[in-house]
Parts: structure tokens; C-alpha cells; sequence
């Protein structure tokens, strides 16, 4: 047995990453300062967007995307049940109402046939679709299917950046790029590939999203766009209700640090992906995608016998997780009249999946014990 826990997803926290904070804390700002710029040009230029937004949260960068974009209480937005509760959450956060599509049985994204069925029988605003597990959704095919309806498409990238998908014309599309979608949004939780303990980021293609998101991030408060001509220095205004929303520089400068070596940790998940792909192959379980543009926060396999996979690994240190409960699942959602069996690739999905260890300190011994205590349990 590992004499130490081995779970799903860890941070790693370098010296540089210690050095970074304490530059900060030495500084002269601890929030609104320099720090928060230059992560955000940093994550731009990394995602290859517009413009990025850094906020407290992922799920913070939900909710003030949804706001920006202008959904008004009583509109429509489509999203998956196999998610965190959050992506659906956002859209009650403004009055909102939430259709569910189902997925793809085999990649766990949001199912086009569903969405465009959707949009086809009802008032749809817009669609959240989920880069689940960091298998990138393709927000061009997505885009196609509404292109000639005013919907909005906000992607929730959490799990996916790094993450690219391969158009028609095998063109590299970046997750989280705005390219095709109106916004997209990350998180910084430290099982996520920028570990900076909480932390968000909105990114946008449109300069007065962008601006907007600034304000609402802000108690809707701005020294910049005012209504009043009031060349006071002091002077501002609040023009319309926000939150505080803001990142911290503590966070900004660990998460800018995390960063720059996001390229090499997202090589070293897909190295750990690739021995799961080769040593799993052959045991009675369903492998994920190996498409070279998954980010691969999570490696999600399916096997019929989850639970007691589930329970041989915590019994040997190995704290494999479930990801997700199916959002319509919730006792909150089923108040609001959401059934069990309603979507059944979700259902049959969660009733099969589990996410093994995957994240880039994965130690080679660890890795090993983890296949090698898989490879016991079916034999």
C-alpha cells in the first residue's frame, strides 16, 4: 500500500511559486496592483484571446460572464447535466432558466443534436458548453448550429487549457480563444492546471465585454466611463449593481508564475494519459479519447463495476473521484422539476465513470502502484 494518499488531481507549489508570492507580500500592492495586468496579458497571450478578465473565482468568472453577455431574468440557456453545479448555477445567479442537453455517450460533451434541437423547438439565449475532463468541445460546429439565431456561446474552459480541437480543415482551434464563442472562462483551484489556490479568468474577443467585465468585477464601480463630467481625481461612479469580484495580487502573482510552465505540465499529463492509454488497454474498462489536443485534467475511465473499483482503490491510498453527480440530480434542481432518468447518457455516464490520478507531480512509482492496483482488481 502507498504509505501516503495518492488522489485525483494535486497542486505543486516550486520555489519560484514561494518567491513569486513573497515578492508581493514584500510589495506595495496585495490587490489592484501590477500583478493583476500582467497575469492577464500573460494568460491572453497563452490562450491566444483578446482579452482576459481575472476575477476570484471560476465560478465568479461564470457569473459575471452571464451578466455581461445581458441575459435577463426568464431566458433560456442550454448547458450540460455531466458537470460542476456551478455552470449551471451562474444562470439562476441572474434570473435565468437552465435547459439541459444531454451529452455524447463517448466523449461526455454536450451532444449538437440535442443543442440543435433544442434551439429548434424554443427561446433559446445562450449555450455554455463544457470542456469536460479537458477534451475541448468544438465551439465552431457549435457556433454553425446557432449562427443564423442571436445566441450567445460562453465556454466553460476550466478543464481544458492548453487544450485545442481540429476543425475540418485540420486547423488547431484553442480552447478558450473566443474565436468562435462570445466568452469562455477558466478556474485556478489548486487541482485545475494554474493552481493559485482560488482565482478565475473571463476571456473575450469584444473590447466593450471586456470593459464591462472590468466594471462588474469591480461593484459596477468605474473612474473611467463616467456619466458626469468630473475631472476630480477622487471622483467616481457606480453605474450599475456589481460585486467584488477581484483577484488579489497574492493570487495573481502564483497563478503567473504557475504559468509559465504550463506548457511542460500539460506534456507531462498527456505522458501520464498515454501510460494509463497503454497499460489499461485490454481490461474490461472504457478508455478516454486519446485526441492529442485533450488537456487531460481529468482521465475519466468507465468500467461496470465503478463502485467496487472505487472502494479496492481508497482501500489502497488511491482517492480516485466520480466526476460528476449530474447537475439535474441535485435536490435543488429537482425542485424546480427535474427528473432522474431524463438524460440517460449523463445518467449512464456517471454511473461508470472514475477519474484516476492525473496531475504533473504524479511520481512514476505512483503511477505504476495506481495501474498496478487496477490491473489486481480484475484479475
Amino acid at each position: 500500500m502507498s504509505e501516503k494518499p495518492i488522489p485525483y488531481g494535486r497542486q505543486e507549489i516550486t520555489q519560484s511559486d514561494i518567491e513569486a508570492v513573497q515578492n508581493v507580500l514584500t510589495g506595495d500592492f496585495l490587490t489592484q496592483g501590477p500583478a493583476i495586468g500582467s497575469f492577464e496579458q500573460a494568460f491572453q497571450k497563452y490562450i491566444g484571446s483578446n482579452h482576459a478578465v481575472a476575477v476570484s473565482s471560476g465560478t465568479s468568472a461564470l457569473h459575471l460572464a452571464v451578466m455581461a453577455l445581458g441575459l435577463k431574468p426568464g431566458e433560456k440557456v442550454i448547458t450540460t447535466p455531466l458537470t460542476f453545479s456551478a455552470s449551471a448555477n451562474c444562470v439562476l445567479y441572474c434570473g435565468g432558466e437552465i435547459v439541459f442537453a444531454d451529452i455524447d455517450p463517448k466523449t461526455g460533451l454536450i451532444d449538437f443534436a440535442e443543442v440543435e434541437k433544442i434551439v429548434a423547438q424554443q427561446e433559446i439565449k445562450g449555450i455554455i458548453p463544457v470542456d469536460y475532463a479537458g477534451l475541448p468541445c468544438n465551439t465552431e460546429k457549435l457556433r454553425n448550429i446557432v449562427s443564423e439565431k442571436d445566441i450567445w456561446i460562453l465556454e466553460d474552459a476550466c478543464h481544458a487549457p492548453g487544450g485545442w480541437f481540429e476543425n475540418e480543415s485540420g486547423q488547431k482551434k484553442m480552447a478558450g480563444s473566443c474565436e468562435f464563442t462570445d466568452a469562455a472562462i477558466f478556474s485556478f483551484h489548486p487541482v485545475k492546471h494554474i493552481a493559485a489556490g482560488e482565482g478565475g479568468m473571463v476571456t473575450v474577443g469584444s473590447e466593450m465585454l471586456k470593459d464591462r467585465l472590468e466594471t462588474l468585477r469591480t461593484h459596477g464601480i468605474t473612474k473611467s466611463h463616467l456619466k458626469n463630467n468630473d475631472a476630480t481625481p477622487w471622483y467616481y461612479e457606480m453605474l450599475e449593481l456589481g460585486y467584488n469580484y477581484r483577484l488579489t495580487d497574492i493570487h495573481a502573482a502564483l497563478a503567473r508564475n504557475q504559468l509559465s510552465r504550463a506548457n511542460d505540465n500539460l506534456s507531462r499529463r498527456k505522458e501520464i494519459a498515454k501510460v494509463y492509454d497503454n497499460e489499461l488497454k485490454g481490461l474490461p474498462v472504457e478508455l478516454p479519447d486519446s485526441f492529442a489536443g485533450h488537456a487531460y485534467h481529468l482521465y475519466v475511465i468507465r468500467t461496470d463495476q465503478r463502485d467496487e473499483l472505487y472502494h479496492h482503490l481508497h482501500k489502497h491510498n488511491i482517492k480516485a473521484q466520480v466526476h460528476y453527480v449530474p447537475v439535474h440530480w441535485m435536490p435543488f434542481y429537482q425542485e424546480k422539476g427535474w427528473k432522474k432518468g431524463q438524460f440517460p447518457h449523463s445518467e449512464n455516464f456517471y454511473y461508470k465513470c472514475l477519474s484516476l490520478p492525473m496531475f504533473p507531480s504524479l511520481a512514476d512509482n505512483e503511477l505504476a502502484y495506481t495501474i498496478d492496483t487496477i490491473k489486481s482488481f480484475f484479475q
